[in-house]
């Protein structure tokens, strides 16, 4: 008796997902993380121990989010999901590694060079959102010149770029706090109750 080994053949059946999306989790937690981080860039207070639970929160809010999206079939939220929350993490690791006597401090240019490489990672996600509605490509434009701004900022040691990237981090963050409420009403709704573009 010979056994084959191998995909199942293809019978047509489709599993309903019940599940909802994730979406407006991940943008919440960006945006609320933000909107905190660049008030700190703006120069309105120091950074202090808030940035290890901003970091936390947004980290693991967005990788969670990552995991949801994927499991729907959704290969851009999970990819922008996890790689920013993991992004948000990292950046803690950077800041409070040091403080804790289990690094060196990176230096400016090291942190320029940081910065920029995730300016050129949110670029190539912008234009996969020129496939996507106006608010997330707002999202997106955004938090790539805020990379670089404050990549900027490091590389020249020009506090202007730093504060300058906080004001606009404030812009970007808080439209995906307005992107991730408007999904969620619009879905509660069952209409366009806030536009999105």
């Amino acid at each position: 008796m010979s056994e084959t080994i191998g995909t199942p053949e293809y019978t047509g059946v489709k599993i309903h997902d019940p599940t909802s999306t994730a979406g407006p989790i991940g943008l919440l937690a960006f945006g609320i993380a933000t909107v905190l981080l660049s008030l700190v860039n703006a120069g309105y207070y120091s950074l202090g121990s808030s940035i290890v639970m901003i970091g936390a929160y947004v980290g693991f809010a967005m990788a969670i989010t990552g995991y949801m999206e994927w499991r729907k079939g959704n290969t851009f939220g999970a990819a922008a999901f996890v790689t920013f929350g993991f992004f948000w993490l990292t950046f803690v690791g950077l800041l409070i590694l040091p403080k804790l006597g289990l690094a060196d401090a990176a230096s400016p240019t090291a942190m320029a060079a940081y910065l920029f490489m995730w300016a050129l990672y949110a670029f190539v996600t912008f234009i996969a959102t020129l496939k996507y509605n106006r608010a997330l490509q707002f999202i997106f434009a955004t938090v790539t010149i805020l990379f670089v701004l404050l990549g900027l900022g490091y590389l020249t040691g020009n506090t202007l770029f730093t504060t300058i990237g906080g004001y606009e981090g404030i812009i970007c963050g808080l439209s995906a706090v307005y992107t991730g409420f408007g999904q969620v009403l619009n879905e509660v709704y069952e209409r366009e109750v806030v536009p999105l573009g």
